[in-house]
């Protein structure tokens, strides 16, 4: 079993560029392409993937570092590190559980299609990990593999059904026809879709408005994403209390990661379109004119100037929430920049309102905090038996991706109210 589970996860360190361009390439072949033309298609998503990676890089390692800054100028005490992601997963993929999960969730996926309970391929393997996150933190309650890997498949199937709900919102503003998001630190975000259709019916807040298109004709030049992205890097800077050098610096690589995000995701459908219209072709000749999404990872909604700008605003104001929201005991660190992906579905459904966008931010950002502290003594403990190296000084981890995740939380609290 033990190697079974070091060949899974050798295979998940390939990461997305690698996993997703060999996914890609075999269903172009089973959707009837030629081994040439779903070789490119395969590799030219690839290559958009290391573009995408390297631009979050980018922010990862200038958000970071900001974040650190804010919170030692705050002189925050707080006793839950917030990890991330990438602590997270692997201390998923060191459960007993881990060997089942993409077996059994690419299982789960093809029946749900063949059933037509879900219109989602989703081929974002690599994101599988939040699926054995949840199948590890009911192992670790129960003590039962079974009870995991159910609540492993209750988790998928959300996802899939969320993906498939938001599709025509992530064609529509994305521009990403033929696409969906099933990743599971975005699904856990989309009740904010409700928050945002309440904001549009409050007098006066309904008219507070501030996309992308209005700020660059009320400022001309200096509306464009890459002033954007110059101005709010700078403003994180300050408040980090950077020197004036180094405010430039993070202001020159968020203007970076404004410009280069877009182009890098036009790469990628260029790659996607071809695969999309022969699953179209494919699944028309056997079950009629049928509509098929491609799942794939979030980070191909970070294309759009509004969410890089909503999450730039929103890493201070989680700091801030961090400080002020009474019972809340993590320090936001880790997952400060993966905002970008998990207000992907609140930026959309508010149609690019920065305004609105960051509100409805605000109010899931701090449920996050409250879930992901509650969590916080299991996920230590998952943390200790996964032999996970604690950070120093640290009582007890989190994370806001995975611990503060709603859907992730919700079953964990059903779960545990039988064991």
């Amino acid at each position: 079993m033990q190697g079974f589970v070091n060949i899974v996860q050798g295979f998940l360190d390939l990461g997305a560029t690698v996993i997703l361009p060999v996914a890609i390439f075999l269903l172009g072949l089973l959707f009837g392409q030629k081994p040439g033309k779903a070789f490119r298609s395969g590799l030219t998503i690839g290559v958009a993937f290391v573009g995408i990676f390297l631009v979050v890089d980018l922010l990862v390692n200038n958000l970071g570092p900001a974040a650190q800054g804010m919170v030692d100028r705050l002189g925050v005490e707080l006793n839950v590190i917030d990890v991330g992601w990438p602590a997270s997963s692997s201390i998923a993929w060191a459960s007993v559980v881990a060997a089942f999960i993409i077996p059994l969730g690419l299982v789960v996926n093809v029946i749900m299609l063949v059933t037509k309970t879900t219109k989602t391929m989703n081929v974002d393997i690599w994101n599988f990990w939040h699926y054995t996150f949840m199948a590890a933190m009911i192992y670790a309650v129960s003590g039962s593999i079974v009870q995991g890997l159910i609540a492993a498949v209750i988790f998928q199937v959300v996802c899939l059904k969320v993906a498939d709900w938001t599709a025509p919102m992530v064609s529509k503003f994305y521009d990403l026809p033929g696409v969906s998001i099933a990743t599971g630190s975005t699904i856990s975000y989309a009740p904010g879709i409700f928050l945002v259709q309440l904001l549009n019916k409050i007098p006066v807040i309904k008219d507070w408005n501030a996309d992308p298109e209005t700020i660059q004709k009320r400022f001309g030049i200096f509306g464009e994403s890459i002033f954007i992205g110059l101005f709010l890097g700078a403003a994180i800077g300050i408040l980090a209390g950077y020197s004036a050098g180094e405010v430039i610096e993070i202001g020159m690589a968020m203007a970076a990661v404004m410009v280069l995000m877009p182009r890098m995701v036009k790469i990628l459908m260029e790659g996607l379109m071809p695969v999309s219209e022969s699953a179209r072709e494919w699944l028309s000749k056997r079950f009629g004119d049928r509509e098929i999404y491609i799942g794939l990872d979030a980070a191909v909604a970070l294309g759009h100037p509004a969410v890089i700008s909503t999450a730039l605003i929103l890493v201070p104001v989680t700091v801030v929430l961090a400080v002020i929201l009474p019972g809340n005991a993590l320090l936001p660190f880790g997952d400060l920049a993966t905002i970008p992906f998990v207000v992907a579905f609140i930026v959309g459904a508010a149609r690019g309102n920065i305004v609105h966008s960051v509100i409805v931010g605000t109010v899931m950002i701090a449920l996050s905090l409250y879930m992901a502290t509650d969590v916080a003594p299991l996920f230590t403990e998952m943390a200790v038996n996964a032999d996970f190296e604690m950070p120093e000084g640290s009582a007890k981890i989190s994370s806001i991706d995975q611990g503060g995740n709603l859907v992730n939380w919700i079953i964990y609290k059903v779960f545990s109210l039988f064991n």
